[in-house]
């Protein structure tokens, strides 16, 4: 046994990933009682005080992160030779069936594996826990990952049935629910590419996503959903069936099926005959299909393999300190859409890699139930983006607004104490006020609370932080298999995304004076390419291999990432100088807490304008913004003498008070300015905020 003393002495720093590496290992180091075996086979992990405090006595430790390496340090050769992959001459393919290099090197040398044996691996040690919880007449429903496993067999040997060919898809549109995941899981146990399709999706640009994939089989939800699917099944020549799992079907066609009738297909389908396609599987071929957007073009296909999956839900779940089950089972409430790569790898990879259970919400979740569900699932982590974080910050000022004056004033007073203030009262505040709002809000057992996929406004940080919800806030593309960047408990800065995944890399690319430069990613979670699209797959990575993002950042001396803006986003004015609209745009949101939303136009242009909104209430039905100010803006307007309740008060330059104080407010962010060319010249209140049915703004996605 080594002391760690003397351990000390085989160690090397490195200045650039900031690790203290090891030249020569024990097979076993003893910390006081605390015995870590050096030879297990994930390759290292990180120790501080903070997490082994009863073994550390020595303060010169305090802040120690030593990463131990096995006794006979792995070689990247030796994991390729122990495994087998599918040939490859390439980091890339445009071919749903082609497979790819895996980017294994010493910072990530852990074997790979398919998303089946991930899931093998999960039932071994969690068969008994539950796994997908689901309510149904009133009453949540479990079952548990033995059960959920078998429930995707049976699922993949219908595939089959129904005639799944070998990388076509099952294409799957509607809400989450125990059945996407089943579907998901088992269309690629049988062979075949997972592809969510977005419940908002025209019938159009279903047809799009379906043929692109190839869809064998299309899953939906409900009657909305199939109709539109009835719309264009004639012109998709790939498709052989289409299965309904919520609601009973309205009318019969050939090749339509129940849920009830679809899971009984397979049952003269020989366990074998699964097994085979199975064990024919290889970590570095597709698996899932990820569509982008389409904001600049026709909606990208995205080619994630076996090991980006099973690598990313591994690693980048670690990296927000989430739990396996062995220590303690994380629970989550799923309800983003599952097309999208940040809500599929947290809800549904990452739930199957570490043993978590996933309650389903209702499909309103977004028009108010949520919190209901959140009430009664009590999640130990919750992921929300930018505009359900704005949403729970609006309902609880409006909660706070409701109150009595005393009741008002004391949770005022709690939310607004600073960290310092915060240190000496917390028990106080935490008793009387805060823990009843979290509470209130479903939050009373959760400790980790994650954002991303677009910017999140920082008077939305500070107001949560408030509550004692700090946001760990990640940063990914669907290209990068999700995160690339996370914060957690251990890395975490203020407006920051937090530090690179470990095993992975990045570089800024044609930086400027500021250190700014493009976000280039590599890294296991690194995609295939794009589906059938050879020019935009080449486009996706410069020529050493690293995957563009299209987004400017900066590096702090500590390794925090921070979002600068996009590239295509940099507004070149007619003078010829360059101005990142972003660090403008938040600012006035900062200076002026009745916008929105503020857009800055100047592309060549002599001078900046800027177009705003004011906060106003939303339509829970038809999620289209409404003339009423919300409840924050009219109090605003109230602190400033004006009487306005309405957005149709204020525009047009009625309502003298506010347009004055939106003035001085833009003129202090002028004041800040680096050069005349970043100063807003005009500006002009718009008469309804910005919105997805309106469409100034597209669905949320990475």
């Amino acid at each position: 046994m080594y002391c760690l003393k003397s351990f000390l002495a085989c160690l090397e720093f490195c200045h650039v990933c900031d690790r203290v590496f090891v030249t020569s290992v024990p097979p076993a180091l003893r910390i006081g009682s605390l015995t870590m075996d050096c030879s297990d086979p994930d390759y290292g992990f990180a120790l501080n005080k903070s997490r082994f405090s009863s073994h550390i006595q020595d303060n010169a430790f305090d802040h120690l992160c030593v990463v131990l390496f096995t006794a006979e340090k792995k070689c990247v050769e030796g994991v390729l030779a122990g495994v087998s992959l599918a040939p490859a001459q390439s980091l890339w393919t445009t071919e749903a069936s082609g497979s790819v290099q895996l980017r294994i090197d010493e910072l990530c040398p852990q074997e790979p594996i398919t998303v089946h044996q991930m899931f093998m691996n999960s039932v071994q040690k969690y068969g008994n826990l539950p796994a997908l919880a689901s309510k149904r007449k009133d009453k949540w429903e479990k079952i548990t990952f033995s059960e959920y496993y078998n429930c995707c067999r049976m699922a993949a040997r219908s595939f089959l049935k129904l005639g799944l060919e070998r990388f076509h898809s099952v294409a799957i549109l509607g809400f989450n629910s125990a059945e996407w995941f089943i579907s998901a899981v088992g269309a690629i146990f049988a062979g075949g590419l997972t592809t969510g399709i977005y419940t908002t999706n025209s019938p159009e640009a279903c047809l799009y996503v379906a043929s692109n994939s190839r869809a064998n089989i299309i899953v939906v939800d409900n009657q909305k959903q199939l109709d539109k699917i009835l719309q264009i099944k004639d012109n998709l020549p790939n498709l052989k069936a289409i299965v309904q799992y919520s609601g009973s079907l309205q009318k019969k066609f050939p090749n339509l099926y129940s849920w009830e009738e679809f899971m009984g297909l397979g049952l003269d389908i020989p366990d074998k005959a699964l097994d085979d396609i199975i064990s024919s599987q290889k970590a570095n071929q597709c698996c899932v299909l990820i569509y982008t957007s389409g904001t600049t073009g026709i909606p990208k296909g995205v080619m994630l393999s076996h090991d980006n999956i099973t690598w990313t839900a591994h690693h980048a779940s670690r990296a927000g300190d989430m739990q396996p089950a062995e220590i303690k089972q994380e629970s989550l409430v799923s309800y983003l859409p599952l097309s999208h790569i940040a809500a599929q790898i947290y809800d549904l990879w990452t739930g199957i890699q570490w043993g978590e259970l996933v309650y389903f919400a209702q499909p309103d979740a977004l028009k108010g139930s949520l919190v209901g569900t959140l009430r009664e699932a009590t999640p130990s982590s919750h992921m929300g983006v930018p505009r359900v974080w704005e949403k729970i910050m609006e309902k609880v000022k409006q909660e706070i607004s409701r109150c009595a004056y005393l009741k008002r004033k004391l949770v005022t007073w709690a939310i607004s104490v600073d960290d310092y203030s915060r240190n000496c009262t917390d028990t106080i505040t935490n008793s009387l006020v805060l823990e009843k709002l979290r509470a209130e809000l479903g939050f009373s057992c959760c400790q980790k609370f994650f954002t991303g996929a677009a910017p999140l406004g920082s008077d939305t940080v500070q107001f949560l932080l408030g509550l004692n919800i700090r946001l760990y806030e990640a940063y990914g593309m669907s290209e990068s298999t999700g995160p690339h960047f996370m914060s957690g408990p251990e890395t975490y800065k203020l407006s920051s995304c937090g530090k690179v995944l470990p095993g992975c890399r990045h570089k800024l690319a044609n930086t400027d004076a500021d250190g700014c430069g493009e976000i280039c990613l590599w890294g296991r979670n690194v995609f295939m390419g794009y589906v059938n699209m050879e020019d935009k797959t080449v486009e996706a990575f410069d020529e050493d291999g690293w995957l563009r993002s299209g987004d400017l950042g900066k590096a702090d001396e500590e390794g925090f990432l921070y979002i600068t803006g996009r590239i295509k986003e940099l507004i070149i004015t007619a003078g010829g100088e360059n101005v990142p609209p972003i660090p403008i745009e938040d600012a006035v949101k900062r200076e002026l807490p009745i916008i929105s939303n503020a857009m800055l136009i100047g592309d060549k242009r002599k001078f900046l304008s800027m177009l705003l909104t004011l906060k106003c209430v939303t339509n829970i039905e038809t999620m289209e913004p409404t003339d009423d100010l919300s409840s924050e803006a009219v109090e605003y307007c109230q602190q400033l003498g004006s009487q306005a309740t309405k957005v149709s008060d204020i525009t047009g330059g009625k309502d003298k008070l506010v347009n004055k104080a939106i003035q001085e407010g833009i003129a202090r962010v002028n004041a800040q300015a680096i050069s005349n060319a970043q100063r807003i010249q005009k500006w002009t209140i718009l008469k309804k905020d910005f919105s997805v049915p309106g469409g100034e703004l597209g669905e949320y996605r990475l």
